[in-house]
């Protein structure tokens, strides 16, 4: 069985800048990377300092480069499962090898569920959007439309109509707002259209406009939508840590794995980054993530070698004495 200081499951950009920080810090590191980033129907990453506009598979592929250049490993794959044994964790890979880790950096982010509406999915990531940080500026003053599906339509709203003048909000299975919520819509000029919305409509490689049960059409040019953000969480359900709920304003918006404030689970050992355990981590906080993750594994293995070493220069010690240590000369 192979032997790693630290396995790295899944290998997006909190994987892999956890994996960077572990092979300068000259630990053996494998990170098993699926090959289905999250961000892949983007065309760009933003608001990564110095890398805005970036492809995310070029942001990727220069990752494994470097990680790799410093004795990384990089194997295409999935993580089946991983279980404790008596000095870290077994690992099984899909592919029926089972490697070791003295410790575990699981990365394997979330799974975006879209609502159920015919024509979204295809547009995923191109003009039907979720994040104004993240494709505002690219649909800027455009006919937007923003789809409500829980309680968060309104404020949705309100923040998108920051990127564009022309914003409709469609009620859609989202409940109907307050008082003070339609007087907010009226105030910003943002339009609200009721009724079960039937499909998105596309033209080519653009979208066209969103068809309401009604058979009526509302022409967008972008369509913004709430996912729920299911955590990637097999491997680490797999050793005991289940995933939990989390809320805003009051709705369920999708599952995650707590962590602390560097990544350590409940399970010793076994750290977390990125969008498993952060929902809302871009590409950038979930880079940052998984650094802080690597040094503190960096760290507890370190200890652990420490304790270790002096454990075995005392069961060496004549008569179980302290053998003398060096001794600092002094004026």
């Amino acid at each position: 069985m192979q032997e790693y200081d630290v396995v790295v499951v899944g290998g997006g950009a909190a994987g892999l800048s956890g994996a960077l920080a572990l092979s300068r810090a000259r630990r053996s590191v494998l990170v098993v990377d699926g090959g289905e980033p999250r961000n892949a129907p983007a065309a760009e990453m933003h608001n990564y300092l110095g890398r805005d506009g970036t492809p995310p598979g070029d942001l990727l592929a220069a990752g494994r480069a470097e990680v790799a250049g410093y004795g990384g490993t990089i194997e295409p794959g999935q993580v089946v499962s991983a279980a404790r044994d008596d000095d870290g964790f077994t690992v099984t890979l899909d592919d029926g090898r089972t490697v070791h880790a003295r410790r575990l950096l699981v990365t394997t982010g979330l799974v975006d569920e879209l609502p159920e509406v015919p024509g979204l999915r295809e547009r995923w990531g191109h003009d039907v959007l979720h994040c104004p940080y993240c494709h505002g500026w690219e649909v800027r003053d455009q006919a937007i439309g923003v789809l409500s599906t829980g309680p968060g339509g309104v404020l949705k709203a309100l923040l998108w109509r920051q990127w564009s003048a022309d914003v409709t909000l469609f009620l859609h299975t989202g409940p109907e707002p307050t008082d003070e919520e339609w007087e907010q819509l009226a105030a910003r000029g943002i339009a609200v259209v009721t009724g079960a919305v039937a499909a998105v409509e596309s033209e080519g490689d653009r979208l066209t406009g969103v068809r309401l049960a009604s058979g009526r059409v509302v022409a967008r040019d972008a369509l913004v939508v709430s996912p729920t953000f299911t955590a990637r969480s097999g491997v680490l359900e797999s050793l005991g840590l289940p995933v939990e709920p989390v809320e805003a304003m009051g709705h369920t918006v999708g599952s995650a794995v707590p962590s602390g404030p560097a990544g350590a689970t409940a399970v010793p050992g076994v750290w977390v980054a990125g969008n498993v355990t952060d929902l809302m981590a871009q590409v950038i906080t979930a880079a940052a993530a998984g650094l802080l993750a690597g040094a503190a594994i960096n760290a507890d293995l370190l200890f652990e070698e420490v304790r270790l070493a002096v454990e075995a220069r005392r069961a060496t010690a004549h008569d179980h004495a302290l053998v003398p240590g060096p001794r600092v000369q002094r004026n």
